[in-house]
Parts: structure tokens; C-alpha cells; sequence
């Protein structure tokens, strides 16, 4: 069974009522009101004797009317107006049904019909033509797709005649379906004018027509008719009815009925127990379903009797039942209840009256089920409600502290159309700005979110007091009053505090305060909600961020971050937040970092405002302040085993930083004073600065190399190399410079080298750990980048080079020195005597290309000079590879007497061997030469030979004209054609579209066919 919620909510409040016993002492048995225009409601009440009363309620009493108990009558506005009232007859008034849009009344009253117009002025018309009705309701449409036009059903039968349908009044069958049809010359249809009526067990559809004829029959009345539609068989003993679209539900002792007002068919929606409450039919209009009520339990079904959503549960079989807006309404005894449809929820409950009323009450509402007005009858008064504005609903809860009831309605109210998704929003951020206040602020700044319309500005006054830079930006009046104004956060913490001591100090007074109980269990310490709030809104700012923003709010959101940051001494964000893309004032956080000592934020900060000088100094000072309280480095501090590793690291990282901007920047001088305090902290940023190609405009060579330290000469070497190698330099200077720099550190390195073999362990540790270091920048030996680079380049002066190394034992770069001067002898002794390097000296006589240089090359290796032993092995070597290009008898003068006879021999032999083997293979070509040759003659003679026989019947294979004895050619691929179409077609290309200048015709020769 359904129980009100212990925190229902107001959705009706009195309006006004008005007491009958000042105008009629019978009870109510009808009720009913209709809409005359916005500022005018009618109450139709009908008696128990017959009387039919009207009452008047002026709309505009809908904004300023109480929310008082209605049972107390002295608080409640009496602006409900008796008008006027008729007797309709001397029994109970059953039923009334209003046709507004025309002004008429049918009320039902001891099984008759009868008409009156809407102010009840004209007199009371009753039509005798039917008679003994025990149920009467009126056609509703959905929408005109969902209904059949039952007139054109009637129309499909012959005319009646006036005589005829007299006749059919006279014996009380009425007016039939299948026999009656207006002219439509004599007809004017205006709406939905349609009802049906239970007689018997008879169900009969009729329509009241209004006529523009001249002439009128007797069933006119007022310029209208009443026609009779269509018959069909019924039930006995209907209690109750609804006819929606092409559907009529009746209900019955037994159970509920479907019938079809255009086939006739009917089939059982569901029966009732033996023992249960008279069923009672409710059409909700707003969704267009039907509320079937069995007992205390109301099941909605829509137009074809299906369930739809879930049943209504009540508190008691009540007696009328109404609607209004999302709402059921169910009055009994005195008492009104309000049930959400989807819900099923008790959501409130009216007391208009005590246990002893009288008799039923009787609830009315607007038929459109969208209205605002709902009227309550008991036996001696009539009390009229009216719906509270949503937005006075949600202020109700939101006073309450319902937060979460408020947002349901706000969502459910949006998703009907009734509120839009801006107010939505709206009530998301007042209820955050509510639970901010209640001290709440992880839920606060959730429902912060939720809101599409709330701007970050409106949390500025809770970071920085007023007035401050963003002060104007901050919206005003906004919201409902219900909280106070901006505070900063320290002061709401605070007001909160004393907030929940008033109301801990109230409760044990016995005054009820609404407070959360389970928050006042576990309240938590100043310093711990302080925290909560700030973690809280800057979690707000952090999603703002993200925002369509204005430049200004950008900067407050980035700015008031900071603030939060630095409250929570959150230095990794802080930093984080500044190292990227922010919109910052510098002005307002200089001096908050500096005063806390947060120097490498600031130094981002500069950084990212592009403030590079500032930012370098801070950079600066910190590398050189790295052991004192200056240098924070929360990621090295926490990672560090021991001090020396925080201080490289220190050190490193302050360098990093700096070079990440000096390789930004184009300004020289600014670059070159920052570079050596860089480079001896890590020479590799300082290549990395000096070698960025992230700069817009390169720095002047001259500049950079004239400020390099000359003591760190791989700093030198390695900005020359980018120079030549990736900048494609042609400067003869910069080239000569640094092949001087590589040559001046190769003789550097081999005097290391040759000195390491006999220095102490302690100096050559010494020496390797030096080695580790410069290979940080160059991954080669010197005197292999030394070599390629004197091997690639030809802008350097290799005398100026040669001249320095001349006296040292760089005997492969003097090599190459040589070579580029031309000192081919130089060049040989070198190689072939000091390097011994046979290979290289062949192919450097290989690349010279002459016969002499090899015999050259021989004298050297069998007389070596200087004391040294001839070379015999060499010697063998290069007889062997190139003695082809040698003479036999110039090396046999100038073969050694010492040289052993078995060298020689072998030698000798080869060299012959070589010059038979060289001979043969010219014979060999030579004689193949002369077969090609041969062989091409031979196919131009064949070709020249071919004859082709044309007689009277050869066609030409272009025009397939007969040749007879005409002129004609023919091509190699033997297609013949006249000589008109050859000259036509050319000499290259035949009929068959093949150019064989392009595509040769390749025919075997005779080496092949052989």
C-alpha cells in the first residue's frame, strides 16, 4: 500500500472554497468546470434534487492565493462567486458534461437528456427523443490520425426524410445509424461534438451537428441537431464509460469492456472478483490513457485496454478520481491525495474536511488534463486547488533541504516540457550553492558541473576577497535568495561551524532544525573542511578550464588555480599548470611565489609568458643555489638516495630547463650569456641549444664560435659539424676550422693513447672517465670523424691542416692530406710503407688509373729504403691482382736478386699465364664480333631477297582494294598495302598499328637458327 513520503512535497494549495449551505442545503452528486478564457473559470454543480448551480473563479486569484488549510474557512480567500443556478428537475443531477466551444450543457438527469447553454441564462430544453440513459460520455481525440470520422459511416446510408426521422423519435428507437444523413448543403460541422449514451443494452453513438438552415426540423434546437451515428449492442448494467479515439471502455459488476464505435466488436479488458468496489473509469487526458480502478488499485491502459506503466496504489477506494498535470488525484472523507503517475508515489496529502463530510467527495478537473485548477465538492462546500508553480515547488524543497528530490522534479518537469534544460542548470547550481554553504562541498561542486549555465566566475569571490581584478566579472542576482552571498571559502567554513553549533544548540532545546545527522555524527575539523573546500573548487576550475571562456575568465580560472594550488602546496600542478598553455597574471603570482619560495614555478611561469630573461635568471640562480633552500624539487627529493644524487640532479635539471628555452630563442645575446654556465653543467644542452632548428633566425656563426669556451672544444666541434653538415655551410673558414679543432684533438688523443700504456691505474681510470664524458656528444673517435671529414670536404686548406700534424704519426690522415694535394709518391709510401696497408694502396693506383703507378708501387715494396726489408709478399700480391698492367720485362729487371726463386718463378708464370689468358679472350671476342657482323649481313641480304607474287585477286590490307597492277609495299610484319594508303599510312607504321621504330621486329640469325 502506497504511504505519503515523510518529505512529500506541495504541489496543490487552496485556492479558494465556497460553503452551499448559504444556497442549497442537497448534496452534491455532479461536478464539472470549463475554461471561459484566462482569467475566467466556471463550476457547474449539480444537486441531488435537480439543481444545476453555477460558480465563477477569476484566475488571476492563481497568483495570490494561500497556502492555508482549507478546513480553516477564515484563512482561505472566498473569491469562489455564486452566479446563478436553475432546476433542471426534481431528481438527482447524474452527470454533466460541458461543450465549451459552443456554450451547451448536457446533464443527465432521471434518464433523460437535457440541454443548457453554458451561463444558464436561456431555459432548460430536454430532449425526449431518448429516454431511460443510465451512462453518458463524451468523444475525446488523441489526435485525428487515431479517429475515425464516424459522419462519413452514417453517410454511406440513404436519406431519411424529416416525416421519417419523427417517426423514429415517436417510438423511442431514435434516430439509427444505418438510416440517417444530413445534406451536407444544410450542414455545418464544427469540432468534436460527439458522445454516446448507454440504453439498455444498447450503446448509441450520437452527434450534435449545428445547422445553418432556413427552414428547421423539429429536433432542431438552437441552430443544432442531434444525429444519431450508429447502434451498438452493449452490456447490462454499465457503470461507467470512456470513449477515446475509435475505443469506448465501459465497466460493469464483472469487470471492463472494449468496444470498437466503428466495427461494434467487443472483447473483455479484464473481470473483477465476486467482492470488490463499484469499478470507476478516470480518462487521463494529458497522456491520453485511461485510468480502470479495481478496488483501491488504479491500472492505466491506453486507448486498446493495454497496460501501460505501472498501477497507482491508494490508501482507499476512493470516491472521484481527477487529474492534473503528472498528477492522480483520489478524494475521500475529507481527505485529498496526489499520486505521480510513472512513480506511483503519495506525494501529497490534502485535508479539506473531517471523517464525518457527509457523503462523497467529488473531484473535477480541466479536461485538457494540463490545467491548473482542480475543484473538490463535498455535500456543504466547494473547495477550489490550484497547481503550484514549479518553481515554487522546488523553492519549497530546496528550503526543506530535499535536494535530491528537487532535482528529480527539475528532471522530470524537463523532460515533460514544462521546464527547460536552462532551469535544469539553474537549480543544479543553486542546490550546489546550497550544500557549498552546508559545508558539503565535494557535492556542491558536483552539481557544479551538471549545470551548463553556471560561469566559473560565480566562484571567484569564494578564492579572492573583494575587491580584486576579476571582481566585475562575477554574476549578481541570480539565483532565489535562498543562500547567502559569496564568502571566501576560510569565512564559509566558518559561518558553517557556527551554523551547525546554533543548530545543535536549538535540537537540544527541542526546536526541530533541518540538519543532516549523519554529516553532525562525523563533522569534521576546520582545517579538514578548509582543505575539502579548496580540493573541491579547484576541482571545479580544472574542468572549466576545458570551457568556451572569455580572455578575462580564462585569466581569473588560471590565476585563482594557482591560489589553490599554493593553498594546498601543491607544487606539481603547479608547475604543470603553468609549464603548459594558461592564461596566468603574472602581476598577481609574482610576488605570492617569490615570497614562498616556489622559484621554479615562477621560473615556468616566465617561461610560458615568454619572459625568457627572467625566467633564465631564476634558472641560473637556482643551479648555483642548488644545495640551499632555494632549490625544491619535489620529484629528485622523493626519488634521491643520497645528497651527491640530489645535487647532479638539481643541477641537471635547473640546466634542462634553461636550454629547453635558449633553444627557443633568437636573441644572441641573451643565448651566448646564458651558454656557459649551461655547458658546465652538461656540455650536451649546450650543443642542444647552440645546434636548435626550433629558433626562427639562426645565431651568427662568428658570434657563437668567438663565445664558446675554447676549453670545451667538443662543444666547438660538434656546432662546426652542424654547421657544415646540416646547415650545408661553404665556408672555406668554418671548414679549415674544424678539420684545425678535429686534428688538434686527434694528436691530443693518440698522445693520450700512447701515454695511457705506461700511466698509473689511477690516471688512466682518470683518462676513461674523461672519454665517457665526450662520447655523451660524439659517439665516433676523433680520428675516425677526423678522417671522414678530411675524406668528404674539399673547402678546408689542407696545407694549414698538414702543417700541423706533419711532425706527429697520423699516418692515415696524412694520407689523405696528400691525396688532395696531389702527392701521389706521398701518398704510396705512406700506405704501402708506414701503414703497410697493401689494399689501399692498390686501389688508391686503381683510382689513379696509369700502368706506371703499379710499377711505382713495385720499386717501393722490393726497395723499401730506410733500412727495410723488401716486401716480397706485397710484391706477390700485386703481380697477382694487376700484373696484367704491368710489362714482364720491366718487372723482371727490376726483380731482386735476393728475391727467392720460388717467388719468382711462380710470380713469372702468372704474369705469363695472365698474358696468354688476355690474348685468348681478345681472340675470342674479336671473333665474335666478326660472327655478328656476318650474321647481320646475312639477314639484310634475306630481307632484300623476299619476294611476294600478286595476281588479279590480292587485296590490299588497308582499303581492300584489288592491287592488280599497281604499286604497293610491304612491311616487315609482311602486310601488304597499295602504294596510296602507304603513303597515307608511312613508312614505320603498318596496318596493324605497329611502329617499328619504336617496336623493333627482331628476327633470329643464323648463330641462332644454327
Amino acid at each position: 500500500m502506497a504511504k505519503p513520503e515523510p518529505r512529500a512535497r506541495t504541489v496543490l494549495e487552496p485556492l479558494s472554497y465556497f460553503n452551499l449551505s448559504e444556497q442549497s442545503r442537497a448534496p452534491v452528486r455532479s461536478l464539472a468546470i470549463s475554461n471561459v478564457s484566462d482569467s475566467q473559470c466556471l463550476i457547474y454543480l449539480g444537486t441531488q434534487f435537480g439543481g444545476l448551480f453555477l460558480f465563477s473563479v477569476d484566475n488571476k486569484d492563481l497568483n495570490a492565493a494561500s497556502a492555508s488549510d482549507p478546513s480553516n474557512s477564515p484563512s482561505v480567500p472566498q473569491s469562489i462567486k455564486f452566479v446563478r443556478n436553475v432546476l433542471v428537475g426534481n431528481s438527482s443531477v447524474d452527470y454533466i458534461h460541458v461543450f465549451g466551444e459552443i456554450g451547451k450543457l448536457l446533464v443527465l438527469l432521471d434518464g433523460f437528456l437535457f440541454l443548457v447553454d453554458s451561463l444558464l441564462l436561456q431555459p432548460v430544453k430536454k430532449l425526449s427523443f431518448l429516454r431511460g440513459i443510465s451512462v453518458i460520455t463524451r468523444r475525446l481525440r488523441s489526435s485525428e490520425s487515431e479517429c475515425s470520422n464516424l459522419s462519413e459511416g452514417a453517410g454511406s446510408s440513404s436519406e431519411y426524410t424529416s416525416t421519417s426521422q419523427r417517426f423514429l423519435k415517436k417510438l423511442g428507437g431514435g434516430i439509427r445509424a444505418n438510416g440517417l444523413k444530413m445534406k451536407e448543403s444544410t450542414q455545418h460541422r464544427v469540432g468534436n461534438h460527439v458522445f454516446s449514451v448507454v440504453i439498455g443494452k444498447r450503446l448509441i453513438l450520437i452527434e450534435f451537428v449545428l445547422s445553418n438552415r432556413v427552414g428547421k426540423s423539429d429536433q432542431d434546437i438552437d441552430d443544432g441537431s442531434f444525429v444519431i451515428l450508429k447502434e451498438i449492442p452493449c452490456i447490462d448494467g454499465v457503470m461507467a464509460m470512456v470513449w477515446l479515439n475509435d475505443s469506448i471502455i465501459v465497466s460493469t459488476l464483472n469487470g471492463y469492456t472494449l468496444f470498437s464505435c466503428v466495427t461494434g466488436q467487443s472483447g473483455v479488458i479484464f473481470s473483477l472478483p465476486d467482492v470488490s468496489s463499484p469499478p470507476r473509469l478516470k480518462l487521463l487526458c494529458k497522456e491520453w490513457n485511461v485510468l480502470l480502478l479495481v478496488d483501491n488499485v488504479g491500472v492505466i491502459a491506453n486507448a486498446h485496454g493495454q497496460p501501460v506503466g505501472g498501477s497507482l496504489v491508494f490508501h482507499r477506494d476512493p470516491d472521484s478520481i481527477g487529474e492534473i498535470s503528472s498528477y492522480v488525484v483520489v478524494a475521500r472523507d475529507g481527505k485529498m491525495e496526489l499520486y505521480h503517475k510513472k512513480t506511483g508515489r503519495c506525494i501529497q496529502m490534502v485535508t479539506f474536511g473531517g471523517e464525518g463530510v457527509g457523503g462523497p467527495c467529488i473531484v473535477a478537473d480541466e479536461e485538457d488534463g494540463s490545467g491548473k485548477l482542480i475543484v473538490v465538492a463535498t455535500p456543504t462546500k466547494v473547495i477550489c486547488y490550484r497547481k503550484l508553480p514549479s518553481e515554487e515547488q522546488i523553492k519549497d524543497l530546496l528550503r526543506k533541504k530535499n535536494f535530491k528530490e528537487a532535482i528529480s522534479l527539475v528532471e522530470e518537469l524537463e523532460c515533460e516540457g514544462e521546464l527547460s534544460k536552462d532551469m535544469l542548470s539553474f537549480v543544479h547550481a543553486q542546490v550546489g550553492f546550497l550544500l557549498l554553504f552546508d559545508l558539503h562541498f565535494e557535492e556542491a561542486v558536483n552539481h557544479f558541473l551538471q549545470s551548463e549555465t553556471m560561469q566559473p566566475s560565480e566562484v571567484f569571490p569564494f578564492i579572492m576577497r573583494d575587491p580584486n581584478r576579476w571582481s566585475l566579472l562575477v554574476p549578481r542576482n541570480r539565483y532565489w535568495g535562498l543562500h547567502p552571498p559569496p564568502a571566501p571559502l576560510e569565512d564559509v567554513v566558518d559561518d558553517g561551524l557556527m551554523a551547525i553549533q546554533r543548530a545543535i544548540f536549538l535540537r537540544k532545546a527541542g526546536v526541530e532544525t533541518v540538519v543532516d545527522d549523519a554529516f553532525l555524527l562525523n563533522l569534521p575539523s576546520r582545517d579538514d573542511l578548509l582543505e575539502s573546500a579548496i580540493k573541491s573548487v579547484t576541482r571545479y576550475l580544472e574542468v572549466s578550464r576545458d570551457k568556451e571562456l572569455t580572455p578575462s575568465v580564462k585569466e581569473g580560472v588560471d590565476t585563482l588555480l594557482m591560489y589553490l594550488y599554493r593553498a594546498l602546496n601543491n607544487v606539481n600542478e603547479m608547475e604543470k599548470l603553468v609549464s603548459s598553455a594558461n592564461s596566468c597574471v603574472v602581476e598577481e603570482l609574482e610576488s605570492l611565489l617569490d615570497d614562498s619560495g616556489h622559484l621554479r614555478t615562477l621560473a615556468f611561469l616566465y617561461s610560458s609568458k615568454g619572459m625568457s630573461s627572467k625566467a633564465l635568471a631564476i634558472w641560473r640562480i637556482l643551479a648555483r643555489n642548488y644545495s640551499s633552500g632555494l632549490w625544491k624539487d619535489p620529484s629528485s627529493e622523493s626519488s634521491s638516495h643520497c645528497g651527491g644524487t640530489n645535487i647532479i640532479s638539481g643541477k641537471e635539471t635547473a640546466a634542462a630547463e634553461a636550454s629547453k628555452i635558449l633553444e627557443e630563442s633568437s636573441d644572441s645575446q641573451l643565448v651566448l650569456q646564458h651558454l656557459g654556465w649551461v655547458a658546465d653543467i652538461n656540455q650536451v644542452f649546450a650543443v642542444q641549444i647552440l645546434t636548435s632548428e626550433k629558433r626562427d633566425n639562426q645565431l651568427p656563426p662568428e658570434e657563437v664560435i668567438a663565445a664558446i669556451d675554447p676549453k670545451k672544444v667538443e662543444i666547438l666541434q660538434r656546432y662546426l659539424q652542424w654547421l657544415i653538415e646540416d646547415q650545408d655551410s661553404n665556408d672555406t673558414q668554418f671548414h679549415t676550422i674544424y678539420a684545425l679543432s678535429l686534428a688538434k684533438s686527434a694528436l691530443e688523443s693518440f698522445e693520450a693513447e700512447v701515454a695511457s700504456k705506461i700511466l698509473d691505474p689511477v690516471r688512466r681510470e682518470e683518462t676513461s672517465i674523461s672519454e665517457y664524458r665526450t662520447s655523451a656528444i660524439f659517439q665516433s673517435p676523433v680520428r675516425e670523424r677526423l678522417q671522414i671529414f678530411l675524406l668528404s670536404s674539399d673547402l678546408y686548406d689542407p696545407e694549414e691542416v698538414l702543417d700541423l700534424i706533419e711532425g706527429s704519426e697520423l699516418w692515415s690522415e696524412k694520407a689523405i692530406l696528400y691525396k688532395k694535394l696531389g702527392q701521389e709518391a706521398l701518398v704510396l709510401q705512406i700506405l704501402a710503407l708506414k701503414l703497410e696497408d697493401s689494399e689501399a694502396a692498390e686501389q688508391y693506383c686503381a683510382e689513379i688509373g696509369r700502368p706506371d703507378v703499379y710499377m711505382q708501387l713495385l720499386d717501393m715494396y722490393l726497395d723499401p729504403q730506410d733500412g727495410k726489408e723488401p716486401m716480397f709478399k706485397a710484391a706477390v700480391r700485386l703481380l697477382h691482382n694487376h700484373g696484367e698492367s704491368l710489362d714482364p720485362l720491366q718487372v723482371l729487371e727490376r726483380l731482386s736478386p735476393d728475391m727467392p726463386l720460388q717467388l719468382a718463378s711462380e710470380t713469372i708464370l702468372r704474369m705469363l699465364r695472365a698474358r696468354l689468358h688476355h690474348h685468348r679472350q681478345g681472340r675470342i671476342v674479336h671473333n665474335l664480333a666478326r660472327a655478328l657482323d656476318t650474321d647481320a649481313s646475312l639477314a639484310i641480304l634475306e630481307e632484300r631477297s623476299r619476294h611476294v607474287q600478286i595476281n588479279d585477286e590480292s587485296l590490299c590490307d588497308s582499303c581492300h582494294a584489288r592491287l592488280g597492277t599497281k604499286l604497293f609495299a610491304m612491311y616487315p610484319d609482311d602486310t601488304i598495302v597499295c602504294y596510296k594508303c602507304f603513303r597515307r599510312q608511312g613508312e614505320s607504321t603498318s596496318v596493324t598499328g605497329r611502329n617499328f621504330k619504336q617496336d623493333v621486329l627482331v628476327k633470329p640469325g643464323w648463330l641462332v637458327t644454327r
